[in-house]
């Protein structure tokens, strides 16, 4: 306790003690009756307390017997009940010490001494004239005295300013004790005309006065916690975005809170101003928000960032500084964020700002993020001892950073590395150390080439948002790709879905992937402009552009596509293609393969391309290797690989078995070709993952529909074959009907609409053939004949769809409020979009296509759902009226789309 406090606490009860010993010396009684029943009702009235706002003390409303006393009582009656109730008031639920007692007892007794002198003061009373107003001056005297004197012992105790401490909870309470001193004053007034028993009529007034001060306090306390809890939430909610911008890097929240303390503290001894601190307090926890558009497997490469990385990653103070622009924070915390990553000599970016050019929160926050970074673990390499960490941290000062700020760093890490253990504890040590990188540009081919150099993208009038949304695309359509490069073992469908989601980040006219087969490049996949030229290539390993590719092992950007090996035998002929962007597809083996992009424009290529294309070259070459081994395998193997059914070389076996055994014993066989109608149109409308998921639940469906002892096989695409031996002829047909019916019900699953169908080819032994080959062949020309007796099964498109990327607004009946979406794809019955919202089938959803104005707006329920994909929109029936809102939304969607495209190609062409 400071000095203060103890000098306080003793000059209080000296006061009150003497007090006491007058009242002992002096003890005299007008009506002891009179006395005791105050003194019992004042006693019951001290239970009556509440707690005051903002410290931890009480109040009761025994002060009212007090002015009473004062009034009615003589000096030691009103001393002793004034003492009687205060008591009953500390210990009632409570347990104080005993210096609290002392010292809340004597500054009682020190306040009824004032008080009532200041009541029976002769010269007041001559002075004034007035008994009432006499009252009221003892009641305000009585109040100053006994809150001042609480108010003062927790000033000095708890080093808090005492006016402001006072008015805020105390004085509150004032015109309680001036209604208190007019209800004592009632009360004295009705002892003089009638007798004191009439102050027993008192005791509901006082149960009143209670339950009104009680309902005022948790009035205001409901009002300070919720203010409070306002407060707390805005920064719960900073510290949560900050938190996940530095999961999205791979550390920990320790970080986040290690450099809040070194920067606040530091930023204290440098003697900062109150809005300069504030405005750091809120940057240390939100500079690195603008790595929102840096692409996430840049932030988390586990390894040295390339120069095309670096340049994207050197967007973020920018792109932090833009969004919280928008903030509108009170105090300057947008140009700390924007100059973190500057430097004392000048040589740091954005602006290249120096000196004292720097707001003092960036140079605080730019030394203080460095040695925590040093001293934390990183994807790349281990945590560093503090004390090399403060010897490299010297190093840079006067260089990188402001030497006042790396003084108080010397001065005082130790202290601020205790404190910050001590408050958020020790770090989790999760990072592993990985090989450092570096690729070397290579010698050009002896072919030459118009032009290596790589062009950047100058896009100075991207904003934030556009960043932000690049990089979240990137990503997304990155997740795509390696999900689809490991899920299917079919080399051309990899490549083809390959092919198609990678033009969304890399714009080419024509893509060439060759496959290695001994010393020649075989293109596997060619697609685009001249894709016939290609498709014929045969490119030895070391000669033209993607030879030299596969040789040296390095891309080649901007390239000649006119050198490749036998693409222009011809001289007369005229390639449209002006440049290459090539690189090596290296496996576990080595290179397995190329990846060649062409372009009809000069330089098309940019680095950001060749940073894409490398983050996942290696994942592609692996899918390739994978591909090919499953190909020497396939021919081989006796299942289908992705429905687990027999394959064909299993099926003419099985069947040749059959027959065997019906020669034997002289009985029938019945054999069915299925083909599926309208396969082609899922995998065009819905992809190939799709078009797989129906044929591995028609498949499972057939099995399961099939006796035990039938036998079911894949030939090969959407073709399946039943063996059904002793089947009845009269059974065939209704047998036909139950497998057109499973083909209709996995279409149905799959894509929530009637889009597949059956068609049935049957043949028995013996009367269509006597071996495996005849019955086959007998039973496929039957199942073409039916195919081409349904030619309105060619097509189950209801409506033409329309391939977009537009954000809309979504909200689900019962939701609070809508969520974004990505709409990709949408026709007049229905759309799809991409989200991570999980809404079940069946619920009523509004869409909101035009967010500025919302008036291209519609209703429909969700038909289907991908958990972390996406969900399937089906429309509700369509009157005129709506049909022609659908015809505008789908007009607005286009010409939205068509403007964005637009855009973007401009740039390009631009640049």
């Amino acid at each position: 306790m400071p000095v203060g406090a103890k000098v306080f606490i003793g000059l209080v009860v000296t006061v009150g003690s003497c007090a006491f010993l007058y009242g002992a010396v002096r003890p005299s009684s007008r009506n002891i009756a009179e006395f005791i029943c105050y003194l019992l009702i004042s006693i019951l009235a001290s239970r009556l307390k509440v707690n005051l706002p903002g410290i931890t003390g009480t109040m009761s409303v025994n002060f009212l017997f007090i002015l009473l006393g004062i009034l009615e009582l003589s000096f030691p009656e009103t001393l002793v009940l004034g003492c009687a109730a205060l008591l009953v008031q500390c210990f009632y639920r409570d347990r104080p010490s005993a210096i609290q007692i002392t010292f809340n007892l004597c500054a009682s007794a020190s306040s009824i001494v004032l008080a009532y002198g200041v009541y029976h003061s002769t010269w007041l009373h001559r002075t004034l004239g007035s008994t009432s107003l006499l009252l009221g001056i003892a009641a305000s005297v009585y109040f100053v005295a006994n809150t001042g004197s609480i108010a003062a012992i927790i000033s000095l105790s708890e080093q808090k300013s005492l006016k402001k401490l006072w008015v805020e909870c105390y004085f509150w309470s004032f015109p309680y004790y001036l209604v208190g001193a007019g209800i004592a004053g009632m009360i004295g007034w009705f002892n003089g005309a009638f007798n004191w028993e009439t102050s027993l009529l008192i005791v509901p007034v006082i149960y009143l006065i209670y339950r009104s001060y009680r309902l005022y306090l948790t009035k205001l306390e409901d009002e300070k916690r919720h203010v409070e809890e306002m407060a707390n939430l805005h920064l719960r909610t900073i510290e949560a975005l900050a938190l996940a911008i530095e999961a999205k890097d791979h550390t920990t929240h320790d970080h986040l809170q290690r450099v809040r303390v070194y920067a606040i503290e530091i930023a204290k001894q440098l003697g900062v101003t109150a809005g300069e601190m504030e405005a750091l307090h809120a940057a240390a926890l939100l500079h690195d928000i603008g790595k929102l558009a840096v692409p996430e497997h840049i932030i988390s490469k586990p390894g040295r960032l390339t120069p095309e990385e670096f340049e994207k990653m050197k967007i973020h103070p920018v792109v932090g500084a833009e969004i919280l622009e928008r903030v509108r924070f009170p105090y300057p915390v947008v140009p700390i964020v924007r100059a973190h990553h500057e430097k004392w000599d000048g040589s740091g970016y954005p602006l290249g700002l120096k000196g004292t050019e720097i707001p003092i929160g960036a140079r605080i926050l730019s030394a203080v993020d460095f040695l925590d970074a040093m001293a934390s673990d990183r994807q790349y390499r281990r945590a560093l001892p503090l004390e090399e960490v403060m010897q490299r941290l010297a190093g840079e000062s006067g260089k990188s950073f402001d030497p006042k700020v790396v003084v108080m760093l010397q001065k005082h890490y130790k202290q601020l590395e205790k404190m910050a253990v001590a408050r958020f504890g020790p770090e989790i040590v999760s990072s592993q150390l990985s090989t450092e990188v570096k690729v070397e540009r290579g010698v050009a081919p002896a072919a030459g080439f118009e032009n290596t150099a790589v062009k950047d993208v100058a896009n100075h009038d991207t904003n934030f948002l556009f960043s932000i949304a690049a990089a979240r695309q990137e990503a997304q359509t990155l997740f795509e790709l390696s999900q689809d490069l490991g899920a299917s073992l079919s080399l051309s469908e990899t490549l083809s879905v390959f092919s198609v989601k990678l033009r969304r980040l890399v714009p080419y006219d024509a893509i060439a992937i060759y496959v290695k087969r001994n010393d020649e490049l075989i293109p596997e996949y060619v697609n685009g402009d001249n894709f016939r030229l290609f498709a014929s290539l045969r490119i030895p390993v070391g000669q033209g552009l993607s030879g030299w590719v596969a040789q040296n092992k390095k891309p080649i950007v901007n390239g000649n596509p006119s050198v490749e090996p036998g693409y222009l035998n011809d001289p007369t002929k005229f390639s449209t293609l002006r440049s290459a962007l090539a690189l090596p597809l290296e496996g576990l083996a080595g290179v397995v393969g190329v990846l060649a992009l062409y372009h009809a424009e000069r330089d098309a290529f940019t680095s950001d391309h060749l940073r894409i294309l490398l983050a996942i070259s290696s994942k592609m070459a692996l899918a390739i290797e994978n591909a090919l081994k499953y190909q020497q395998a396939e021919s081989s193997a006796t299942t289908d690989y992705l429905t687990g059914l027999p394959n064909a070389r299993s099926l003419f076996l099985q069947l040749d078995r059959e027959l065997a055994r019906c020669k034997r014993d002289n009985s029938s066989l019945t054999v069915m070709v299925c083909d599926m109608d309208g396969f082609k149109q899922i995998n065009d409308r819905f992809g190939h993952l799709e078009g797989n998921r129906v044929l591995r639940l028609f498949a499972q469906a057939l099995k399961e529909s099939c006796r035990e002892y039938d036998y079911v096989a894949r030939m090969g695409g959407d073709e399946f074959v039943v063996v059904a031996p002793g089947l009845p002829q009269d059974s065939v047909a209704g047998k036909t009907e139950q497998l057109r019916e499973l083909a209709k019900k996995a279409g149905n699953e799959v894509c929530g609409e009637d889009i597949l169908s059956l068609s049935v080819g049957q043949s028995q032994y013996p009367q269509d053939g006597q071996d495996a080959e005849e019955l086959l062949a007998e039973a496929d020309r039957r199942m073409y004949l039916e195919k081409q007796q349904q030619p309105s099964r060619k097509n189950r498109r209801l409506y033409p769809r329309m391939k977009c990327r537009v954000t809309i607004e979504m909200q689900a009946a019962g939701s609070e409020a809508p969520v974004l979406a990505h709409l990709i794809d949408l026709s007049l019955g229905g759309c799809y979009l991409e989200t991570s919202a999980l809404i079940p089938p069946g619920t009523t959803v509004q869409l909101v296509f035009s967010i500025d104005d919302g008036k291209m707006r519609t209703e429909g329920s969700v038909l289907r759902i991908d958990p972390g994909s996406g969900i399937a929109i089906q429309f509700n029936e369509l009157n005129r009226e709506n049909k022609e809102q659908m015809h505008r939304i789908l007009e607005y969607v286009h010409n939205t789309t068509a403007f964005y495209d637009n855009r973007y190609l401009s740039k390009l062409l631009n640049t």
